[in-house]
């Protein structure tokens, strides 16, 4: 026996899918959180239909009644979502004609392929700043550390090898710059999703005398002096997913900036390093050996990077062989955002939490940098300004630190009459290059780890993260 016709698109078929076609295309599982700016999208389009006269203000206003009743269930959860009405959007019409009978014109111009379109740039502009927030979280968690431990000196490092001395807040504020760039691109991402796509049809607009501008103006999609910012064709803005893959880089790039600076905490609290101790709160256990604590919470970062990682190749790779313009594979787009989305906020809380209840370990950060090796390159500096060319001061303080390594002492416990052996440059105040705080103050310059820059950037963080 041959099955009803489905609803929405059915007029040309005889029969509906087949049961296991309905399990396979339905995306109502996951499009459904799309609800309310499903609902704002077609709240704003009653309103443009009545404006230019296509629906009158008494259709108008029951459609709004209508749908603020079904948000008002959804977010109840007491609404019924039926995958045999395929998605977000076909559930909710169907619910509102059932109760509104004026609904059946509310798909008059437009199509689920520029209702989609409208309900993803929606959402977006929300996402962009919801995580753009929660990043602003983990910064000032960041920036807190820092502000506790301001005179706290480690050692920088280059190849994982002891390089130059730092101040804990200038590495800190290196991880701050990286996180403002994730900032900065969720802004850019924004931007992009910034221009109304509603009224572009299927693929070729409509004949009805509608009103973008209007209805962009209704959706907040408007520039910085508040005009409506609509797309300029009607075929790519059906077919567009770029902001989907910059949405998805941005987070994938975000995820890689995660895992490096949760690299970073797994090395300093391990036996080796000892400079900080992660929270009980954010690490595990070991259900054999009793003695260990595990960074689990910042392993999980480095593992989530691949996760984003790996989305943003799922939507590269959907897309790059489609013709234009609407294909039914663009529908397997929403589960890579989403996973995208959900999962970055969800690590840059974590990264708050862990960095909040961070202790740092102040004397093993002492014991390292007292390392005097640390300032090879200042006592090469030092030869310079002597006035030996920078190679052959180089190559100099090289054979120091060789004969350091003979005579297993530390750079700063050799003689002057043993320097002297290596280059006749090494006056009697060679070993004031090894005074730590005095080496740091010279780094003065802009981006350096000296005090004064590390003050002015403390301002700088302040006064961006207030």
């Amino acid at each position: 026996m041959a099955k009803k016709s489905q609803a929405t698109w059915g007029g040309r078929f005889s029969a509906s899918p087949a049961d296991l076609m309905l399990r396979f295309s339905e995306s109502v599982s996951f499009d459904r959180r799309l609800a309310p700016f499903d609902i704002a999208g077609s709240k704003a389009h009653a309103a443009m239909l009545a404006k230019v006269g296509l629906i009158t203000r008494q259709d108008r206003d029951a459609i709004h009644r209508g749908l603020d009743a079904i948000l008002k269930e959804i977010k109840a959860g007491k609404f019924t979502w039926n995958t045999a009405l395929e998605d977000v959007h076909m559930n909710i019409e169907h619910a509102l004609t059932k109760r509104v009978p004026a609904a059946a014109r509310l798909h008059t111009a437009r199509s689920r392929n520029d209702q989609i379109a409208t309900d993803m740039r929606l959402f977006f502009k929300y996402a962009c700043a919801a995580l753009g927030e929660k990043i602003v979280g983990a910064q000032r968690a960041l920036l807190a550390v820092a502000k506790a431990n301001p005179e706290v000196l480690i050692p920088g490092y280059t190849h994982l090898q002891r390089a130059q001395p730092v101040y804990l807040a200038h590495h800190l504020f290196a991880w701050l710059e990286m996180l403002e760039r994730d900032r900065l691109r969720l802004a850019e991402v924004f931007a992009k999703a910034n221009w109304c796509p509603l009224g572009s049809g299927a693929i070729a607009g409509t004949t009805l005398p509608i009103n973008r501008e209007y209805t962009a103006k209704l959706l907040g999609f408007v520039d910085a002096q508040g005009r409506p910012q609509v797309t300029q064709n009607s075929m790519d803005a059906v077919a567009d997913r770029d902001v989907h893959l910059e949405f998805a880089s941005a987070c994938a790039l975000f995820g890689v900036h995660l895992s490096r600076i949760a690299e970073d905490l797994i090395l300093w609290m391990s036996s080796e390093f000892a400079f900080v101790d992660l929270p009980d709160a954010f690490c595990t256990g070991s259900s054999l050996m009793p003695q260990k604590k595990n960074p689990d919470a910042c392993e999980l970062l480095r593992g989530k990077s691949a996760r984003l990682q790996g989305n943003l190749h799922t939507l590269l790779t959907l897309v790059k062989g489609l013709p234009l313009t609407y294909n039914r594979d663009l529908q397997e787009d929403k589960p890579a955002v989403f996973d995208s989305f959900d999962q970055a906020m969800l690590c840059a809380d974590v990264l708050a939490g862990t960095v909040t209840g961070l202790k740092v370990k102040r004397a093993a950060c002492a014991a390292a940098v007292a390392d005097p090796a640390l300032l090879a390159t200042d006592l090469a500096d030092y030869l310079v300004m002597q006035g030996v060319p920078f190679r052959e001061a180089h190559h100099a303080v090289g054979a120091v630190v060789r004969l350091a390594e003979q005579k297993k002492a530390p750079l700063n416990r050799l003689t002057h009459a043993d320097v002297l052996t290596v280059h006749a440059a090494f006056a009697a105040d060679w070993v004031k290059v090894f005074d730590l705080r005095t080496a740091l103050a010279k780094r003065h310059g802009t981006g350096m780890p000296g005090p004064l820059q590390v003050t002015r950037q403390f301002a700088r963080w302040k006064k961006l993260l207030a």
